[in-house]
């Protein structure tokens, strides 16, 4: 095994692949919840404001404006925006 580096024609296609290949980059404001009180998400359709700090939950209504609760947990899974979609 040589300690020399590889030259270009040595270099098989796969290498250069993973060599080359760019993961998108995700700011941490982009998959995570926000914090401030007051915040504002969408999910489902449905607009939801964070509720305090310490034990936070998103609260918003259904499609029969009854009052629903969410965790950050049930926002993750469900899927959420910074906007209305």
């Amino acid at each position: 095994m040589s300690t020399e580096p590889a030259l270009p024609s040595q270099v098989s296609a796969a290498q250069t692949a993973a060599a080359t290949r760019v993961e998108p980059v995700r700011s941490p404001s982009a998959t995570e919840l926000p914090t401030a009180p007051c915040s504002v998400v969408w999910s489902g359709g449905h607009s939801y404001v964070l509720e305090g700090s310490t034990g936070a939950r998103w609260a918003g209504v259904d499609d029969r404006g009854r009052a629903r609760f969410l965790t950050d947990a049930d926002l993750l899974r469900r899927g959420w925006s910074r906007t209305q979609a």
